[in-house]
């Protein structure tokens, strides 16, 4: 059994680490949206925070863009004039896909200041493309709404998800070898 744990101690590191921290700060997570239920703001802080700059991108762009919560779906409606366009709910926000990027860079940390600045510019990098993200779903759903199921469910997720693997990927190239150990 020793000789497994060691000639498999690098993976054991990885998965544990990896697991360890997905769970806790998933456990975080859901602690924190357990508090925000009854908050000052609807329906979370972060969601709230994400669909209005959202609807600042787009205003930004040129579209007269209206957030309204909607208690009954648990999220912020965004409008593009006055037509229904998207709502943004917890899902929407990021934070489970910046948790499952952190995760993996914490079972791949190597030195803690050059992680430290890639979790940062990481998550950043996330939170800002999913904001971007969100504005030019709400305009294409505005403009080709017959394309919902195929924008919202597969190219979009992919935008987000597919921009993860490539921080991952850049990450693992960041690593020094660990065969000059």
């Amino acid at each position: 059994m020793k000789k497994l744990l060691e000639k498999y101690k690098t993976v054991i590191r990885f998965v544990v680490l990896f697991m360890g921290s997905y769970l806790l700060m998933s456990v975080l997570y859901g602690l924190y949206l357990k508090v925000s239920e009854n908050g000052n703001y609807f329906p979370d802080f972060v969601t709230n925070l994400v669909a209005k700059q959202s609807s600042a991108v787009l205003d930004a762009f040129g579209y007269n863009s209206i957030l309204v919560p909607d208690s009954i779906a648990q999220g912020m409606l965004l409008t593009i004039d006055n037509k229904y366009t998207v709502n943004i709910v917890e899902g929407c926000n990021s934070i489970s896909v910046i948790i499952l990027f952190i995760a993996f860079i914490i079972a791949f940390a190597e030195n803690f200041k050059k992680t430290l600045l890639f979790l940062f510019a990481g998550v950043v990098l996330i939170y800002i493309v999913n904001l971007l993200r969100i504005a030019i779903l709400t305009v294409a759903l505005y403009k080709y709404p017959q394309y919902e199921n195929l924008l919202h469910s597969v190219v979009f997720p992919g935008i987000i998800y597919s921009m993860v693997f490539i921080l991952w990927m850049i990450w693992v190239r960041m690593l020094k070898p660990n065969s000059a150990k």
